[in-house]
Order: structure tokens, then sequence, then C-alpha cells
């Protein structure tokens, strides 16, 4: 410690050349902004996912819809065809339930 350094090697300094010298601090900003929005956003998510009994306000109306790619005689089958495996599953647990039946 007593001793004073008397030359540096020049591979101990740096510079960051990626970055220019006459950087935009707006896009900082902007970014800055972006990531704290994002960040909000992230800890409503958990909170809603932690305290599942708070009601949420509204819903987005892509959630709900139909799909118009099929027609009405497809949606009817397709509802005969559920009703129809309803009722075996219905039979099939009376019959396990009641097997003197």
């Amino acid at each position: 410690p007593e001793v004073g350094v008397e030359s540096v090697d020049s591979t101990c300094f740096g510079r960051n050349y990626f970055n220019s010298l006459e950087v935009d601090e707006s896009i900082d900003d902007n970014e800055r902004k972006a990531v704290l929005a994002e960040v909000s956003t992230l800890k409503k998510i958990a909170a809603d996912y932690h305290h599942p009994e708070v009601v949420i306000e509204s819903v987005d109306s892509t959630c709900f819809g139909r799909n118009y790619f099929k027609s009405a005689e497809v949606v009817d089958a397709d509802r005969e065809q559920v009703l129809a495996d309803a009722a075996a599953f219905q039979k099939i647990a009376t019959d396990y339930h009641h097997p003197e039946v």
C-alpha cells in the first residue's frame, strides 16, 4: 500500500461501444415506462391469483363467443351427442351405484 501505482494496464478500463455517446434519453424513459406498466399489470394479476375472493370487475368480451365456422345443424348434432353421452353416463353411474337393480 505504501508503494504507488506507476502504470496501469489499458485493459483495466473499458467503454460500452454498443451505446453511442449521443444516446437519446427519451428511449430510456419510454422503456422505463413500459417496464413499469408491465410490472404493475403482473402485480395486479398476482394479487388476483392470490386473492380469489376478490370480485372480477369487468370481463373482456372476447372471452365469450360462438364458433361461426360451424353451422347450426352441426351445433344441434353436437348437442344431441352430448345429451346422449350424458344419459349413458347416468345409466352407468346408476348401475354402479345400485348393482342390485
